[in-house]
């Protein structure tokens, strides 16, 4: 593909993207900080069993034991310095006598204490055929912090949409991390390209799909001879599609034009 995009293969390491990155660390530190107290905000309206209709079979209790357990076990690594495999995630090494909540409040100050004095450019492991730098974490935890604060509120029928700019980024990181990984929710073999449109936040993204392989192409440079005409077009805000991605939502919610079983390809939850 030369400049015009990076294919990956699931499993193998490869370089970023040319996906289009809607922050800094100070970005997503701010997006944890307006997440996060949402997300906690939401758990404390619900009685702890309350199902998640967009989890099936998980209630909101199970929801913030998840999302606390990632928080403790991001902590124990991410400012470590070392690249190395960090020891798998234990739920049963929660402590005693801490409510579901409480052990996510613990958690998320614990992280954000972190993240706050980290070094961006600091070694540290991620699972992602990303370049192994601590700048992914506080990515990736915005983005599921954001997902699963949607998840909550949706339990008290209160789901609001994720900010644009996150979401667009949150897009791109499904794109760029996710899906080069082979993190996808059912596999397939698909052949063809993509088109997404976040219609508030004026980007783009084609993604080529070719049987495992997948490449995020760079629309500055397509040109007009490239095979990059899209079979499936999506638009929506960004929002929608980020929890679309997620298995979230429908496509079928979005305007979707072309070849909808491409679509299978690119969800990743």
């Amino acid at each position: 593909m030369g400049s015009r995009g990076t294919y990956w293969w699931p499993g193998t390491p490869g370089r970023m993207a040319m996906s289009r990155l809607q922050g800094s660390k100070d970005f997503w530190i701010g997006a944890l900080r307006a997440e996060g107290p949402a997300f906690a905000a939401a758990v404390a309206e619900a009685p702890p069993e309350t199902p998640v209709l967009s989890c099936p079979g998980w209630t909101v209790n199970d929801l913030t034991l998840h999302l606390a357990g990632i928080y403790h076990w991001v902590y124990s690594f991410a400012g470590s310095g070392r690249t190395e495999v960090p020891a798998r995630r234990d739920a049963s090494a929660a402590p005693s006598g801490l409510s579901a909540l409480e052990l996510w409040q613990q958690g998320y100050d614990q992280l954000m204490t972190l993240f706050d004095g980290l070094d961006p450019e600091a070694p540290a492991w991620n699972w992602a055929p990303q370049p192994k730098k601590a700048g992914f974490w506080p990515r990736r935890m915005a983005h599921e912090t954001a997902v699963h604060r949607w998840d909550a509120q949706l339990a008290i029928a209160a789901g609001e949409p994720v900010e644009a700019k996150l979401a667009a980024d949150g897009v791109s990181e499904v794109l760029d991390t996710w899906l080069p990984a082979g993190r996808r929710q059912v596999k397939g073999d698909w052949h063809g390209v993509v088109q997404l449109a976040a219609t508030d936040a004026d980007q783009e993204w084609y993604l080529r799909l070719r049987g495992e392989g997948v490449a995020l192409l760079d629309t500055a440079t397509i040109f007009d001879h490239d095979d990059h005409h899209a079979r499936a077009q999506v638009s929506g805000t960004a929002s929608d599609l980020l929890l679309a991605l997620w298995g979230r939502v429908s496509f079928e919610t979005l305007d979707v034009t072309g070849d909808r079983a491409l679509l299978d390809g690119l969800r990743t939850g």
